[in-house]
């Protein structure tokens, strides 16, 4: 047994070589600029990365390190993206939330954003800076499970999927219109995209001409070519500016196994309702007609709209991508049919082989009242009548720093003065609503409950679903409900058996949704409504938790506001 030390050098060698090839650093280099291009048929500046909108896909291993080396070649403009659903744990400064976490990145820079993902699942990425997003700064992250773990269904091929709403006019114009006096509202968008592609008709009246060129192969259905027989996971992400979605395969049925990175009791689905931010993996057999194509289409519900549906291919093969289903593609369901939007929230269960267990129950209940307010004359949204806005320093260099000169010190109320008489379904003047940068500080390692709460808005009869997106957690979904949320009752009905966790979530017209999370992650996270116009009007929120505990901050996140002092000349 003389060798017996040898040996054990080895073995312990070897086993912290299989260690460093399971966990990869995958390094992308991008360059953001804005070029020319036609997703819908009609001409206009798009926000590429290395020439392509969808950007690139990331494709990495749960346990990975990914590295984007980003350069930004706007050269008018500021940049920064956000990494959709990667709780950043250990990294809050690579969150990518301009104002919250880092200073954007300025024309001619190369910032480097590194992190881990944790989990497997499907996410996203996206600009996180103005409105910069609807603009086509945008992808998807796939991150599979570690080698030998198996996960709990079948498929042959796997496939991400984005949608998308596409508006003419630029960012800039919209935001100018949104901040006027009179306001002007962007209206609804003038395409739907499938993977980056839709088909705008170019006879619309008002169509600048030489602008709009229906034959360009840009703007040629996107086509999924699928074998006979196989089945498929479709990875769908909703990245929308404004439209809630349907989307649906012509003749097959979808299976849903997935929500935002966790496993759903499956449950069969013939439309799919998606809302910007979130993400559903879907299982899809090829058992049709295989000797014709059919149609993928997505529809803008929840609100009434203009814009005409999205189309693309499902090719079964051998047969032509280009060759059009011989029918006429499906209407999709009505556009406030809000009962089946709120089934499916329901149907969605955590998979009864991977419940995370959820806190019992809280430490604190923040209830958010969404409202429609005018503000010194302008159109705001607001959450209990405090219309967010972001500060000029990052409030993560702020907070840790002691900086806090640099936003407002009063903290947003938990609940609005007044919610017990507060009647959610009548037009409410709102007339103490103001403007303001303050944050939630939420004490470390609690559990925190939020009440989303729709009421109506500012036009009689009108209540709009609202995607909320929490960056740096998950949270359980323990609830939904129509009208008021009573505070003593409602909590007696949630789901604390199997709640699904999700990073984005849909508050319903005149309902509520109820998350719970626990406050363990260092930072400061932004929790906003994922409607571009919504949040850039001030519907969001800011929670920092355990600041103390962040380790030294990168100087590359500084530059702006107050942060220019810690940057040597």
């Amino acid at each position: 047994m003389k060798n017996l030390p040898l040996i054990c050098a080895l073995l312990l060698l070897i086993f912290s070589l299989n260690c460093i090839v399971e966990a990869r650093i995958r390094h992308y280099r991008w360059e953001v600029k804005y070029e020319y291009k036609s997703p819908d048929c009609h001409r206009k500046l798009v926000i590429t990365i290395n020439g392509r909108s969808p950007g690139p896909s990331i494709l990495a291993q749960q346990g990975d390190t990914i590295v984007v080396d980003l350069k930004n070649s706007l050269l008018t403009e500021n940049v920064a993206i956000h990494w959709h659903g990667i709780r950043q744990i250990g990294t809050p400064w690579a969150d990518g939330t301009e104002g919250v976490s880092q200073c954007p990145i300025l024309p001619g820079d190369t910032f480097r954003y590194k992190f881990v993902v944790d989990r497997a699942g499907t996410y996203l990425y996206h600009a996180h800076y103005g409105m910069q997003r609807e603009a086509g700064l945008y992808g998807s992250i796939r991150v599979a499970l570690p080698a030998g773990e198996a996960e709990p269904f079948f498929y042959d091929y796997d496939r991400s999927i984005i949608l998308n709403d596409w508006y003419h006019r630029s960012t800039y114009e919209q935001a100018v219109g949104l901040s006027s006096v009179p306001f002007v509202w962007v209206g609804d968008p003038q395409s739907l995209l499938i993977q980056g592609k839709g088909r705008f008709n170019c006879s619309t009246p008002g169509t600048t001409g030489g602008l709009c060129n229906a034959t360009n192969p840009e703007c040629s259905p996107y086509v999924f070519t699928i074998v006979p027989g196989k089945t498929y996971r479709l990875r769908i992400g909703s990245l929308t500016a404004l439209a809630a979605l349907s989307f649906q395969i012509e003749g097959h049925n979808m299976t849903v196994v997935e929500a935002d990175g966790h496993y759903v009791e499956p449950f069969v689905v013939n439309n799919l309702y998606i809302y910007s931010g979130e993400t559903y993996s879907v299982l899809v057999t090829a058992n049709q007609d295989p000797t014709r194509n059919y149609w993928a289409v997505s529809k803008m519900v929840s609100r009434n709209n203009t814009t005409p549906n999205g189309l693309a291919i499902f090719n079964y093969y051998p047969n032509h991508p280009t060759r059009s289903p011989p029918t006429v593609p499906p209407s999709g369901p009505w556009w406030n049919d809000v009962g089946a939007r709120v089934n499916q929230s329901l149907a969605v269960r955590s998979h009864p082989n991977y419940i995370h267990p959820v806190p019992k129950t809280s430490d604190r209940v923040i209830v958010l009242l969404n409202t429609q307010n005018r503000i010194d004359g302008s159109v705001k949204w607001s959450v209990n009548n405090v219309s967010f806005t972001l500060p000029h320093t990052p409030y993560l260099v702020s907070l840790k720093h002691n900086l806090l000169h640099t936003f407002d010190q009063t903290p947003p109320p938990d609940v609005i003065n007044g919610y017990e008489n507060y009647d959610i379904n009548v037009v409410t003047p709102n007339v103490n609503a103001t403007s303001s940068n303050s944050l939630y500080r939420l004490e470390f390692n609690t559990t925190i409950d939020i009440i989303l709460q729709n009421a109506n808005t500012m036009n009689a009869n009108n209540s709009e679903t609202h995607p909320w997106h929490l960056h740096g957690h998950d949270f359980w979904v323990v609830g939904y409900g129509d009208g008021k949320f009573n505070v003593s009752e409602d909590p007696k009905r949630y789901n604390l058996v199997n709640p699904i966790m999700k990073n984005t979530v849909a508050v319903h017209p005149y309902g509520w949704t109820a998350l719970r999370f626990v406050a363990d992650n260092p930072g400061v996270w932004a929790f906003h409504c994922h409607i571009e116009s919504h949040f850039y009007m001030g519907m969001g929120a800011v929670f920092e938790e355990g600041i103390e505990k962040v380790t030294k901050l990168p100087s590359s996140i500084m530059g702006c506001g107050d942060t220019r002092r810690f940057i040597k000349p």
